[in-house]
């Protein structure tokens, strides 16, 4: 999978990380790979939003716990500031309580800081493209979390009323995004053309007033069009 950045040359990639070694490590990893860029590095969640508006990157890939502006904090300020940059979370612990708010804030995407050099290059080229990024070994617990979140009444009721706006399709598919399937996936298990879906995901992203297949999935689980189990 070849991803161009949004330039259409290569990925331009800041990182941001509050251990010197950790940046540096992701740097040569990802410097060496022929369709990326790491334009700059950020040593705390300040530093991070400030680079992403000087760099203009494509992707950042965020550490949670940093000093003066969390990876949260920091993602929510990037999102909120309209930077096309998407962010993929970075964290130690498969476990982290912290990833349903990082997602919530915006994130594209959450990877653990073990995985290989191939999984860390295809994460930032996944979600350069549009794409969601989970690692497998916390969906299921993601999932619980945004069970055990979606409890909120006024959380549940909110979502419900937006995605009043979708057709019935539409609300297929957003159900199907939620569920982790692709577009060519979803386009297969409903029976049309890939293109068609694309148009289905524009328009639900545009109706619902969200950013990507992420916060798509995010919504679908607050709506509670998606249950675990």
């Amino acid at each position: 999978m070849t991803t161009a950045g949004a330039g259409g040359g290569s990925i331009r990639v800041l990182i941001a990380d509050d251990q010197m070694m950790v940046r540096e490590g992701f740097s040569v990893l990802l410097g060496a790979m022929p369709d990326m860029e790491v334009v700059g590095e950020a040593v705390n969640g300040r530093d991070a939003v400030d680079r992403v508006r000087e760099l203009a990157p494509d992707v950042v890939l965020m550490d949670i716990r940093m000093p003066e502006l969390n990876g949260i904090e920091a993602t929510r300020e990037i999102v909120a500031a309209n930077s096309p940059a998407k962010v993929l979370v970075l964290t130690t612990f498969d476990l982290d309580e912290y990833v349903y708010q990082a997602l919530r804030a915006g994130a594209s995407g959450f990877l653990l800081k073990d995985a290989s050099a191939r999984q860390l290059a295809e994460g930032v080229r996944v979600v350069a493209s549009g794409e969601a990024l989970l690692a497998p070994s916390v969906t299921k617990r993601l999932i619980t979390e945004f069970s055990r979140l979606s409890e909120t009444p006024r959380l549940v009721s909110s979502a419900q009323a937006a995605y009043g706006d979708l057709t019935e399709r539409e609300t297929e598919v957003l159900v199907l995004i939620a569920q982790g399937l692709s577009n060519a996936e979803i386009a297969e298990r409903l029976v049309v053309a890939e293109s068609t879906i694309k148009t289905h995901v524009s328009r639900i992203l545009v109706k619902l007033g969200l950013r990507d297949r992420t916060q798509a999935a995010v919504f679908a689980y607050e709506a509670r069009l998606v249950t675990p189990g």
